[in-house]
């Protein structure tokens, strides 16, 4: 209970002081949405939390309108609803950082497994519905391994590939989370995942 309250403590410290920093960057990028494509700067859409409570999840708009009605909710590699400059946000994830609006809600952590869509949600068995007992978070092992997610799936059999393979391998890492949920560890993650946005080869 201690260390749930202090990593409160410390996310909302962290997505406060994040969002303060990277002011710039929110507001340049938002331009340039604006500026390059028609349609909202946010994409808005519904994720599954702790307890298995549904959220509003932010990102940067990296697709165009309507992007979900014409082709499947996951991406995949060269997928032609991504934007030119939501190319260059998703390889950068800065389309990630408004999500550290949702750390200051409370509804998502820094640190903890991505939160994922309901439609894929009921692909879950019993056992793997544990990971909804603590809040998803920005980064996580998870997306350390799947940060690149995208260049892995092919549009063919995309939502085959991804519950029937990627599900059960992001369970693992989640599930390993879970079992050694602590502050060394999401700084280990935070720091990996900034060194692997970056593509370098450095591990801690």
């Amino acid at each position: 209970m201690k260390y749930l309250v202090i990593k409160r403590v410390i996310d909302f410290t962290g997505a406060l002081i994040g969002i303060i920093l990277l002011s710039p960057v929110l507001i340049i990028t938002a331009l340039l949405i604006k500026l390059t494509s028609k349609g909202p700067i946010f994409y808005k859409s519904k994720r599954v939390g702790k307890d298995g409570k549904l959220f509003t999840m932010l990102k940067f708009r990296t697709m165009h309108v309507n992007a979900d009605s014409i082709g499947p909710k996951l991406t995949y590699r060269n997928d032609p609803r991504i934007t030119k400059i939501g190319r260059y946000l998703r390889q950068l994830k800065i389309d990630e950082l408004p999500q550290l609006f949702n750390v200051l809600k409370g509804e998502m952590s820094l640190v903890g497994p991505r939160p994922e869509d309901p439609k894929y949600i009921v692909h879950y068995s019993e056992k793997q519905k544990e990971i909804l007992s603590i809040k998803p978070g920005i980064t996580g092992l998870a997306q350390l391994k799947y940060i690149n997610i995208e260049s892995m799936l092919d549009h063919k059999n995309l939502s085959e590939t991804y519950v029937e393979e990627i599900i059960p391998e992001k369970y693992k890492l989640n599930r390993e989370y879970l079992n050694n949920a602590s502050f060394s560890l999401d700084l280990k993650i935070m720091l990996n995942t900034i060194f692997s946005i970056f593509k370098t080869k450095h591990k801690i």
